[in-house]
């Protein structure tokens, strides 16, 4: 039986959202115990949590960069995620075909920045009626967002989310122009800030992106008070020891403490 799709207004009920997890799925200890802390997080701050993991990475630079577990074995870990901890699921989808492997398990598609031109697997994934995270292309303005958000809406789905994630910066660096933030918003859907992706230095010589863990708080300070709906984290027990972006992962640790400086700069926005 098709589970419930998910719906994104009465699940946020004008709170924070808080999208976290790690990179990737790497095991079904390391998963379900990050899993566990996010939603531990969500119901201490009473703000909506969405568990995000990638079953699979198949944009990687180098050949022998870590891709996954095997796309099986990482969706029964997903839905343990599900069964046990009773969280929403999201994950990347990188082709149309891979649509029909996450049907059951995952409730928001995400569609990764490099591919948030592609007009067919945009389209098919809003066709599953299920709501639809895309991610800013590193190469994309604010303004062109509207063509893909037009995409969803042509399938006749309305649960889109646009999260910001930088923009390329010379060969191998980010920068983040946080009038993204309000001009997504004026497409009128929720617009989220990926906190740890925006401080990658991707495409680094040694075949795996670089970052600057230091720059996630002022960066996310700076989206937060722009005005953003919500937060995208990765984040892992011991960072150093992630098999994909380890360079930018917050500790696991650190996640609620960090959280609650977010929330608290989110709430201030809104007074305002």
């Amino acid at each position: 039986m098709a589970r419930t799709t998910l719906q994104l207004k009465d699940y946020f009920r004008g709170r924070m959202p808080l999208i976290a997890g790690p990179c990737a799925v790497e095991s079904m200890e390391i998963t379900l115990k990050i899993a566990q802390k996010v939603a531990e997080v969500g119901a201490a701050l009473d703000i909506p949590v969405i568990f995000k993991a990638s079953y699979k990475k198949a944009n990687r630079t180098a050949v022998n960069s870590f891709s996954g577990i095997g796309d099986e074995a990482a969706l029964e870990v997903l839905a343990k995620v599900k069964d046990q901890v009773g969280i929403p699921i999201l994950t990347d989808v990188h082709e149309v075909h891979e649509l029909e492997l996450l049907r059951e398990v995952v409730d928001i598609i995400q569609i990764p920045a490099f591919l948030c031109r592609q007009t067919e697997l945009i389209m098919e994934s809003a066709a599953t009626g299920k709501p639809v995270n895309i991610k800013k292309g590193q190469f994309a303005s604010a303004d062109t967002m509207r063509h893909a958000i037009q995409k969803i809406y042509a399938t006749g789905n309305e649960q889109v989310m646009l999260t910001e994630r930088g923009t390329f910066f010379g060969y191998q660096d980010l920068v983040v122009d946080m009038r993204n933030i309000p001009l997504m918003q004026a497409n009128g859907v929720p617009v989220i800030y990926d906190a740890t992706h925006s401080v990658q230095q991707p495409g680094q010589a040694k075949g795996i992106s670089g970052g600057l863990r230091e720059m996630i708080t002022p960066l996310c300070d700076a989206a937060m008070a722009a005005g953003a709906d919500g937060l995208f984290i990765e984040t892992h027990p011991n960072p150093k020891q992630s098999r994909s972006d380890a360079a930018t992962m917050l500790p696991l640790e650190d996640l609620q403490a960090f959280v609650e400086r977010m929330l608290k700069w989110w709430t201030l926005r809104r007074q305002l």
